[in-house]
């Protein structure tokens, strides 16, 4: 297999393969180790080196300790806190480095913004920003990310209150019929020169069952046609690991036309492919 194509995640001076590994998937189970440890280790045979993970996602990030063994050096390795005070983040990122048998994450995010009301929790003396920015100066954590797929207002918001230096949002053909994080927080964020990671890619394989399309190919090649730095992908197998590898080896840029066709085509799916937004349930 030929090697997987790199992009800048930003101004971090980091360049990471254009498809990263989901800490989903698999990941997301508990008493999986063989299977999840076939999914790791196929991702870092095809070259993979962006790695993602969350203290929410039940064993992946024990998974992810229990099977990179030499390779930690060689890896993007990422994850996420959900406590919003200054002490549950840390002991949330004490965990998270005990569960990865790491000392240090290249990126920690701040996980699953919703509501404007975290804001003031987040900001406030004994909120989590300032766990941010003591594992930054801990050097606990390289980077600092946000994360958000609720309500794009909210993401879009959270860049202004920190110098954060990625920021994980959806980006798949149904965003751009509602509420969509595409015409707003993505463009905010390239602005600032972010790292954009994409997710929810696939919509859990919603267009895949639904017919839109017959590969994951096109909804891959349809996000890296916007900026961003890579897209994350949860996987069930190695071959998936694979098929969505060869898919980031053959991309090219989508036309305009043929981009606008896709939306079409995914727009009766909107609630579907949207599973993960505010107002769509």
């Amino acid at each position: 297999m030929q090697a997987i194509p790199t992009r800048p995640l930003g101004r971090t001076g980091v360049d990471v393969t254009i498809f990263g590994l989901g800490g989903e998937g698999v990941l997301r189970t508990q008493g999986r180790t063989a299977e999840a440890r076939a999914v790791i280790e196929k991702a870092l045979e095809v070259g993979v080196n962006y790695f993602d993970s969350a203290r929410a996602y039940a064993d992946s990030e024990r998974y992810y300790g229990a099977s990179l063994n030499g390779s930690r050096k060689n890896i993007f390795l990422t994850s996420k806190a959900f406590e919003r005070t200054r002490k549950g983040a840390m002991a949330q990122l004490d965990q998270t480095l005990t569960n990865m048998r790491t000392d240090y994450l290249d990126l920690w995010q701040m996980h699953d913004m919703r509501d404007l009301s975290e804001v003031d929790e987040v900001t406030d003396p004994s909120g989590a920003l300032e766990a941010f920015r003591t594992a930054r100066e801990q050097g606990k954590v390289r980077f600092a990310g946000v994360t958000g797929h609720y309500d794009p207002t909210v993401l879009s918001r959270f860049l202004d209150i920190f110098d954060f230096d990625t920021v994980l949002m959806p980006v798949n053909p149904t965003e751009v019929h509602y509420n969509s994080f595409l015409n707003s927080t993505l463009q905010k964020a390239a602005d600032k020169g972010m790292g954009i990671i994409a997710m929810k890619v696939p919509a859990r394989g919603y267009l895949l069952r639904a017919g839109v399309v017959k590969t994951v190919e096109p909804l891959i090649r349809y996000a890296l046609s916007y900026p961003i730095s890579t897209v994350i992908i949860g996987c069930d197998t190695p071959e998936q690991v694979e098929e969505n590898a060869r898919a980031a080896i053959a991309f090219s840029q989508m036309p305009e036309d043929e981009m606008r066709a896709l939306e079409t085509a995914c727009q009766p799916f909107v609630e579907y492919g949207q599973f993960y937004k505010k107002g769509m349930h």
